[in-house]
């Protein structure tokens, strides 16, 4: 900007300054009608060139200011775009996602966000009671740190959750109207079962209670040569664990867990494996 306009600190003071200089010329417009020294005509000249040049440089930075306004209405438009795909995003993480566990007072609102499969899996669960944790699924007597350090010498194998590229890959006959986030909730209801399950079977008997102590013989019951070395649920473990609804549906979605080649099935004895692979 040229240095007039570096004094000129307001709009209004500029265009004031130019309405002046445009009534000057006025006022000497008006007494041309009256002979005039050579020295006075080469003054209005000086003043018309000033003023034109004045103009255009007042004219160029109106015009710098549009494009400069142009600009950031297409910053705006560009962050709000940002923020809507960011706050997409943040209500659309899939659960099984790990979370940095913030404040006391923001866990409340974690886990509601965490949860947001449930509203969408609502055929699958009652309205009123949500998936069991995996802490709350078995009533287990407290053991002793030492026994606690033993018994997580060796994870309980998880099933991984399925991707979005694998659930595309999945036919549509087979698919049905399941969404990925119900596919996934299903995953998460048979990790709650094997991890609950399995908590049971590295407790001593000694430290469970009567209703574990059945639940741990059920499960040996339930063993074979087949099954050894393996992690694998039934049915009834599901129902145990969590609220998940061991129907149609559900026996569709492990048609699918097959498919992806996340389990197999071990009958025998009257009871179906499913079987971790």
């Amino acid at each position: 900007m040229c240095l007039s306009f570096r004094k000129m600190s307001e709009l209004e003071y500029i265009g004031h300054h130019i309405h002046v200089r445009i009534s000057s010329l006025q006022r000497m417009l008006d007494l041309s009608v009256v002979e005039l020294p050579r020295n006075k005509i080469k003054k209005v000249g000086q003043e018309l060139c000033a003023l034109e040049g004045l103009l255009e440089e007042f004219e160029k930075c109106v015009g710098q200011q549009k494009e400069r306004l142009t600009h950031l209405k297409e910053l705006e438009d560009s962050f709000v775009m940002d923020l809507e795909d960011v706050q997409h995003i943040m209500d659309n993480i899939p659960a099984h996602i790990p979370r940095k566990k913030g404040p006391d007072k923001e866990r409340g609102k974690e886990k509601e966000r965490q949860h947001w499969w449930m509203r969408e899996c609502e055929p699958f669960y009652s309205e009123s009671e949500a998936v069991m944790t995996q802490n709350e699924a078995v009533d287990v007597q407290p053991v002793q740190l030492d026994d606690v350090k033993k018994s997580n010498k060796t994870a309980v194998r998880e099933m991984a959750f399925i991707t979005m590229s694998e659930f595309e890959s999945i036919p549509q006959y087979m698919k049905g109207r399941a969404t990925y986030g119900q596919l996934n909730a299903v995953v998460q209801s048979i990790n709650t079962s094997v991890t609950a399950k399995y908590k049971i079977l590295r407790q001593s008997l000694k430290s469970l209670n009567s209703n574990a102590r059945k639940l741990h013989q059920r499960f040996r019951n339930q063993e074979t040569k087949d099954t050894k070395g393996q992690y694998f649920v039934v049915e009834d473990d599901i129902r145990e664990f969590t609220q998940l609804k061991v129907d149609k549906r559900f026996q569709g979605i492990l048609n699918m867990l097959r498919h992806c080649q996340r389990l197999r099935e071990l009958r025998g004895g009257g009871i179906t494996r499913y079987m971790l692979l």
